[in-house]
This record gives C-alpha cells, structure tokens and sequence, in this order.
C-alpha cells in the first residue's frame, strides 16, 4: 500500500476533538474506512463518531449476517464488484480472527414456470461477474435440502454463508482501536459551523469529514451541497424466528426476486448457529428509526416521509402502491408463514412463533425520477466525502468498497 500525505492548508491538529479524519457513523462501512484509511495515512489521527452508546445499534447490527456471493447484480455495477470481493474478504477474515461462520451456502428456487426466466438471467449475470453459481436440476436440489420446492430447476450459491455480524463488527472496531482510531460514542453529528463540527458532545475540528451516517446520510450531507438529488426512504425490515430446538434446514433457500427492485423477496435464512428465520420484509416506515411501536418518534421526519410515499402512492416508477401494499399484508405473522411454505415443504404457524429485532434499510429515493436508487452512490470533494446509498449487501461488500472509498478520498485531498 502507498502511504500519502494528508495536504491542507488548516493549522496543524493538537487538541482531543481535533483529527485529520472525523467519520460520522460508527457502523460497519465507517469502521473499515477508517482502517482503510489509516492503512493509506499511517500518521493521521482518525476519529469516528457515534451517536448511540455503542457501535452496531442500527443497521450494522441488526443486519441479517448473511456473506452474499454477488450475482443479483449487473457487471457495471458497484455492488457486483464489491459483493464477490467482500465475501471472499470477510470469509478470510472471520477464518483469521476465528470468528464464527456458517457456510451453508445458498439454494435460489422458481416457484413456477415464469421464475425459470429470472433463474437464466441470474445464472448469466453470475457467469459474467466471475462468481460461481451452479444450475441444478429439482432432484439435485433436494439433494442439498429433502424439504425444497422448486419448478424443474434451482441454482446454487456455494459461497454464500452466515455470520454474526455483531461480533465481525465489534472485532472490526477491536482492529482500529488497536490501531491507534478513536472512537467516540454518545456523540450525536448535529451540524457543520465552519471551521468546526458541532455535536452534542462538543465541537470537532477535522482536515477531512466523512459521513457514513446510513439513515441521517443525506440529511448531513446537504449541509455540505451534496444529495441534492437524493432522500433516504426508510423500509422496516422483520424476520419470524423459528422456535429452539425447531424446524432444521441445509442451506439458505430464496426465490428468483423481481430484478426491477432491490429486495430479494421473502426467503429462509441460516443463522450462524443454524436457527432458521423467515424474512425479512420490506415495509415503509413512518419515520427513520421506526422500529417499535412510537419509539424514536419524529414528528416532522415523520411528516416529510409521509409526504413522500402518498407522493409515491401516487406516481412512482417501481410500483411503489403494490410493493407497499404487499409489504404492509407481511405485518401478519401467518401471510408471511403462508408465503415461505412457496419455498418448503412441512412449514406450519407454530414452527415459528417470534418476531426477531426489526431492522431500518436506509434505501436512497432518487427525487429526479422518482425511483429507488439500486446500486451504491457516493458524493464528495477536497473537504468531505458522503456515503448515501449503503444498504444490501454493502455489509458483505464492506472491505473492497471501503478501500475504493478511502482511494477515492486520497485521490480528492491530494
């Protein structure tokens, strides 16, 4: 790696609050920019900010631990460079550190005849990324898992596999603090006030500020001139959890998805320690950290984001009324149970009783045409740089888009 030299004009760094680097958002992305980072600046003091007590409290730690293997994707995208780099990466990463990992691999099902289109066109899409993905016939994929349903044929993923991504995350964050990064939790971004950064832990002063702020990305971004274009459209997403010592599965089992969109549809999940849970939805939240019930309510948040899906409701080019809709029906424990029985045999109600921890997708809302942005979007220039769009399966990908955001960065400062 070539290390550079962090250029400015800005007086030299001295106080605790003061750093070359300030990152907002102390969740994956954040964690491994900052290594990034320090791997290019040897010498530069790195602080990240989070406002909760601790990192991992919102996407990073509720996401669904699953180490995708990047066929979902078109070639000129982002995400199918970054998902097959980031799989390979975490999956040695978790070996080093010997960190838990499920490698159960994954099985993509058509439930009829018009799914064998989509299996095609994700077989050819692997193909083109490099990514191994074997087509196998209905017997072959019962091989792998007696319980599966498919039409005629299936496709499996032997790279995909589970971790707990808590526990890669809090090792992440045990790498930078064992690299001299500071992180400072309980401290809240508020806004810019030139030269500083005030927050509710005080005002910081940085060379450089990052925002990897996943929910409130675009909102601090626009303080900066960036997102100009762009709104983050929360979606909650649920996950109905098997009962212990329940039903057992192979393998990861999804449908063929609609491509149109960036949900994969409701599917079978492994957990590290092989629980099996049904998810996740994709319901629109009323407000960024609609989780449960009224909790981190905000009434003007909630407000504009209303606006925004009646908007929707009205006019939007990805079928936003029956994705909401549908979505909205998943709110019944039994819908969701009726539509996994798609993918298995022998599912019944009881086998799962529990809801799991909800999570927020931060899905980016391109204002200009109205749809839901599908690949990774970044903004920056010479003083910040704005993660806006890092949802699925950016946990995956994390390392590779992380050293290319942190490549970007230095070629901007330098």
């Amino acid at each position: 790696m070539k290390h550079n030299s962090l250029k400015t004009n800005k007086p030299s760094l001295t106080t605790s609050n003061t750093s070359d680097f300030l990152i907002a958002g102390a969740g994956i992305i954040g964690v491994t920019i900052a290594l990034k980072l320090k791997e290019r600046f040897p010498d530069a003091k790195i602080i990240i900010i989070e406002k909760e007590h601790e990192a991992g409290m919102h996407a990073s730690g509720r996401n669904s631990g699953v180490l995708h293997a990047g066929f979902y994707y078109t070639k000129d995208s982002l995400k199918a460079k970054f998902t097959k780099e980031g799989n390979a990466a975490l999956t040695s990463y978790c070996h080093e550190r010997q960190l838990p990992i499920n490698h159960c691999g994954k099985l993509v099902v058509a439930r009829n005849e018009n799914d064998l289109t989509g299996l095609d066109e994700l077989l050819k899409r692997a193909q083109v990324n490099d990514i191994i993905l074997k087509p196998i016939d209905a017997y072959e994929a019962r091989e792998i898992e007696p319980r599966v349903k498919t039409f005629e044929r299936a496709l499996f993923s032997p790279s995909t596999s589970t971790v707990n991504p808590k526990i890669v995350l809090d090792s992440l964050i045990k790498d930078a603090k064992d690299e001299g990064i500071e992180l400072h939790v309980n401290t809240r971004y508020l806004k810019q006030q030139q030269p500083n950064h005030l927050t509710t832990n005080g005002n910081y002063s940085s060379k450089y500020f990052i925002n990897c702020a996943g929910l409130y990305a675009d909102q601090i971004a626009r303080q900066f001139g960036f997102s100009k274009d762009y709104r983050i459209l929360p979606f909650k997403g649920l996950y109905l959890y098997s009962k212990p010592g329940g039903i057992s599965l192979n393998t990861h089992i999804y449908p063929v998805p609609d491509l149109n969109k960036p949900f994969l549809g409701t599917h079978f999940t492994l957990t590290v320690d092989n629980q099996v849970k049904i998810g996740p939805t994709a319901i629109p939240a009323f407000w960024r950290e609609h989780y449960t019930g009224f909790d981190n309510f905000n009434l003007g948040e909630s407000l504009d984001i209303l606006r925004r899906e009646a908007a929707l409701l009205l006019h939007s080019n990805f079928g936003f009324r029956e994705l909401a809709l549908e979505e909205l029906k998943k709110y019944s424990r039994r819908y969701l149970i009726k539509q996994a029985r798609a993918l298995v045999d022998g599912i019944e109600n009881q086998d799962f009783p529990e809801w799991g921890k909800p999570g927020i997708r931060a899905q980016l809302l391109n204002l200009k045409n109205n749809t839901l942005e599908m690949d990774f979007v970044v903004e920056g220039d010479d003083q910040s740089f704005h993660v806006l769009n890092a949802v699925s399966p950016a946990f995956s990908g994390s390392l590779p888009f992380a050293e290319y955001i942190s490549g970007k960065i230095a070629t901007l400062i330098n």
